[in-house]
């Protein structure tokens, strides 16, 4: 039976783990020795690695962890500052992880980075920085409309796909949520919610696509009512949802 965990790395990282108490993949291992100790105590080895982007919190203890298990694959986007990826991977490519049975497809998500994976299968999405629970991550490469492009592409996966993001972000990007969408009553429970598992030290993820689309505005720029808000608080016109995720990224950039 397999079985998923989020591993805490850094103050708010989750590195995710799939494994059937004997083999692990594991994803976007930012730092080593909290996944080598896990790895340790369960007396579990690493069969892959998947690498959704090259940022230093998703691939720093990839070489590290390597050193421990060199026989590990390392599947992620070709890219000169990522020389662990041992089998680069593209949009359309399936990554096959056999000793665990399991197989993703890999699509490409640009905006956080332009290079910037995600991996579906088996219910599970594992979606890096590009999106996160009642928000979605910082525009660094390419455009808000890119961005907003590679969400729409997520929100079209099936509404059951447990969505495993890469920071417990959750209560910060519902504080915002509120703020332009506060009338939205799946998002108010939400945060009742999120607030007793943090409070129990639990993690609020992975959540459910389907409470996304309820609840996370950046997958709700078509929402009519949302939309009126937004144009509200904006000081730029907009006429579509692009413009109006536009609009809402500039908003949650300046929130404090």
């Amino acid at each position: 039976m397999l079985q998923l965990e989020p591993i805490l790395a850094f103050e708010d990282n989750y590195i995710w783990v799939a494994h059937d108490d004997r083999c692990a993949l594991l994803v976007d291992p930012g730092e080593a020795a909290p996944i080598l100790a896990w790895l340790s105590d369960r007396r579990i080895r690493p069969v892959a690695i998947l690498v959704t982007h090259r940022h230093g919190d998703h691939i720093g203890g990839i070489a590290e962890i390597l050193h421990a298990y060199p026989d590990c694959p390392v599947f992620g986007p070709r890219h000169e500052r990522l020389p662990q990826v041992t089998h680069p991977v593209a949009d359309g490519d399936i990554c096959v992880v056999a000793p665990l049975g399991l197989r993703f497809e890999v699509l490409a998500v640009p905006g956080h980075t332009l290079d910037h994976l995600a991996y579906f299968g088996h219910g599970w999405l594992f979606c890096g920085d590009t999106l996160f629970s009642c928000g979605c991550g910082k525009v660094f490469e390419g455009s808000p409309a890119m961005l907003h492009a590679s969400l729409e592409r997520l929100a079209g996966l099936p509404a059951d796909t447990l969505v495993c993001c890469a920071h417990e972000y959750t209560l910060d990007n519902i504080r915002f949520a509120l703020t332009v969408d506060p009338d939205n009553a799946a998002l108010t429970a939400w945060q009742r919610r999120a607030i007793e598992l943090r409070q129990a030290a639990r993690p609020t993820l992975p959540t459910r696509l389907a409470d996304e689309l309820a609840c996370n505005p950046f997958l709700r720029c078509h929402d009519p009512a949302l939309v009126a808000r937004l144009a509200g608080m904006s000081t730029a016109g907009f006429g579509d949802s692009t413009g109006a995720f536009t609009a809402l990224r500039a908003l949650k950039d300046g929130f404090r």
